[in-house]
């Protein structure tokens, strides 16, 4: 018998309720991107379901208006007949010890059905989704489809996959194409991520049955062996992740492996970089007219979105950062290149240090350096010596976010789940 055919949307890390840099503006971005993507390319070009692989929210409390943003889309998508299917990420999952989340809450409302496995002694247990009780792990869609949902399972996601596989080989017989929803990255897709699975690791699923492996977590998209795939996120949460390939993946499967496309033609804040390099005879004068020159040339039309704007000024200088009236500045460049957000870097080491100083032409050399010099540091000592590469790392990923003015209870979270083992 044939295999039908089905189509769907898979998405994750939308990451609703974003509050960096404090605007509003820049909150609303992640509803818009999520609210567009979602029109154009399941309600206007349907599809049978769609699926949410972890962070729909950015936090696990939210404000009013942020919840209130998933419903218009949850909603609309409702309208339209289309299923959500969805797993909480360690973004919007719900604290140990605690019942309910903002997704169970909208899972209880009718607005999505939240697929989670239940854990008992003896591992994962999946149960089939109950409509009365809004409850259950997995669902078998019309379209001859099964989707399993999962947890956030951190550091102990290995084992999770074991038990998991159990689990599903356990099932009682349903449709072959059988999708697991999973929140977690795999190694070597980005610098400096602690705790990544490798692929091996994720055979067991593969052996037992799952044949499209919906990830989420890595803001960055890719995909493995034709069965994997990670959209990455909607949209970037930090400087750092301009240049991600990122989106959605509109799959069909019908016979043989499913085909996914990547889409990226939704709504998105434009990003811009912008790089002076100095030689070090330059007075701060020049050096301010010399930005400001950079940034006019660099302003788009009036008809696209503000951009955020980065500003990065390299190589050596006469002078030091406090020469340069850097507030002024920044808000002489913000006004210039007419940003909704606009960052200024002063990377530029004093021309004193002579051959100390390192010019740098690509922003990977920069990073590496950096890492060889904070391990080498921490190497020094003996408590740090045996984790000096981990912590170097954590080090450079904690220097990125100040620089992208996240809250400092955002860097505490942070670093309380680096040492748990749960990178972000």
């Amino acid at each position: 018998m044939a295999r039908s055919t089905c189509t769907f949307l898979h998405l994750a890390d939308v990451h609703l309720g974003y509050d960096r840099y404090d605007s509003p503006e820049r909150s609303k971005d992640f509803f818009l991107a999520f609210r567009d993507v979602v029109h154009r390319h399941a309600i206007q070009n349907p599809v049978d379901f769609v699926v949410i692989a972890g962070d729909l929210f950015e936090h696990r409390q939210i404000q009013p208006g942020v919840l209130n943003q998933a419903q218009i889309v949850l909603r609309a998508l409702k309208q339209a007949g289309i299923p959500v299917l969805a797993i909480e990420g360690n973004h919007d999952n719900r604290p140990f010890g605690v019942k309910t989340s903002w997704l169970r809450y909208l899972a209880d409302h009718g607005e999505l059905i939240l697929l989670e496995p239940s854990e008992e002694e003896e591992g994962i247990h999946l149960q089939p989704w109950s409509e009365q009780a809004r409850r259950g792990s997995y669902l078998d869609l019309p379209c001859g489809v099964r989707v399993i949902g999962s947890q956030w399972y951190g550091s102990a996601a290995p084992k999770s996959i074991e038990q998991l596989a159990a689990a599903i080989r356990q099932l009682p017989p349903g449709p072959e194409q059988v999708i697991l929803m999973f929140h977690h990255g795999l190694e070597g897709q980005i610098a400096r991520y602690q705790g990544a699975l490798r692929y091996k690791e994720l055979l067991p699923l593969r052996e037992a049955g799952v044949g499209y492996l919906a990830l989420g977590h890595i803001h960055k998209s890719y995909s493995e062996g034709g069965w994997v795939f990670n959209p990455g996120s909607l949209e970037a949460n930090s400087t750092a992740e301009w240049d991600f390939e990122r989106g959605a993946y509109r799959v069909t499967w019908g016979s043989g492996e499913p085909q996914a496309e990547l889409v990226r033609d939704y709504y998105q804040r434009p990003c811009q970089r912008l790089r002076l390099e100095v030689k070090g005879k330059e007075t701060p004068e020049q050096v301010t007219a010399a930005l400001l020159a950079l940034a006019e040339g660099s302003r788009l039309p009036a008809e696209e979105p503000e951009p955020i704007v980065e500003v990065r000024l390299v190589g050596q200088v006469g002078f030091t950062q406090h020469d340069l009236d850097v507030r002024a500045l920044q808000r002489q460049l913000k006004q210039v290149t007419g940003a909704l957000i606009l960052l200024f870097r002063f990377e530029a080491t004093p021309v004193e240090l002579g051959s100390a100083a390192i010019t740098l032409e690509e922003e990977g050399q920069r990073l590496q350096i950096e890492e060889k010099i904070y391990t080498d540091l921490l190497s020094g000592h003996s408590h740090y010596r045996k984790r000096s590469v981990e912590l170097a790392r954590l080090l450079l990923d904690l220097k990125e976010k100040v620089l992208d003015g996240q809250e400092e209870s955002e860097i505490y979270a942070y670093l309380s789940s680096a040492f748990l083992g749960e990178e972000d």
